[in-house]
């Protein structure tokens, strides 16, 4: 029998002992970063923490001209968040479910909203995206993580992983699509006519087309900007 009691509820939602490694799940939805030194995240993104951490908001060349000159003039960027010093840090978007990825040398890339955080050993820039496409789709941005390190992003509710290969492209759409493998570069379809400008179209008038061999992860919701 539920008691609903004080003490049942703190015991089912207290904080969980975790490992030591920098970045680990304290649930499906709350990332707990063990910090010794500085990590980067989404602006916004910090719910709590334990121990002397400080926040500082990314200045315009903290990563470079080049990088300064896409966000100022694409508008594709995320703000980004340096949490500095040693505690435990707890970070979260909006209730999204996250998932945490350990890169090897590897590259990702993975949809600017869905970027939570990443260690500072993991190199970054801005991927451009066709403008035309990107406009009609929300303004989505790309961001291209590669190197040694953990990422972790967010999906709403459960991924899924679509394999790619040179004789099974994968189309998807632009708000659904989360993150891809290095090697994939992808296209996008427009399949707009009369009909998609009358309302009557089918709502998928825009496609992100993925061939070649990698991965493509995707997830049952859609990021509106």
């Amino acid at each position: 029998m539920t008691t609903y009691s004080v003490d049942e509820f703190l015991s089912r939602t207290k904080q969980q002992i975790t490992s030591t490694d920098s970045f680990a799940l304290q649930s499906e939805r709350i990332l707990e970063v063990n910090l010794d030194g500085e990590i980067w995240s989404k602006m916004g993104s910090m719910i709590s923490y334990q121990g002397t951490i400080r926040f500082e908001r990314e200045r315009i060349l903290e990563h470079g001209l080049g990088r300064a000159f896409k966000k100022s003039f694409t508008s594709e960027g995320q703000e980004l968040m340096k949490a500095t010093g040693n505690g435990r840090l707890f970070l979260a978007d909006q209730g999204k479910r996250i998932t945490i990825l350990k890169l090897g040398n590897q590259q990702i890339t993975v949809n600017g909203n869905d970027l939570l955080a990443f260690e500072p050993t993991v190199e970054w820039d801005i991927e451009m995206m066709r403008k035309m496409a990107g406009l009609m789709s929300g303004g989505l941005f790309n961001v291209t993580l590669n190197g040694r390190g953990k990422v972790a992003i967010t999906t709403y509710f459960e991924p899924l992983t679509l394999e790619v290969t040179p004789d099974q492209p994968v189309h998807t759409d632009p708000t659904a699509t989360v993150a891809w493998s290095g090697d994939l570069k992808p296209e996008f379809h427009t399949d707009i006519s009369y009909r998609t400008f009358l309302g009557k179209g089918s709502g998928e008038s825009i496609q992100m087309k993925f061939t070649g061999s990698g991965f493509v992860i995707v997830q049952p919701g859609f990021e509106v900007e």
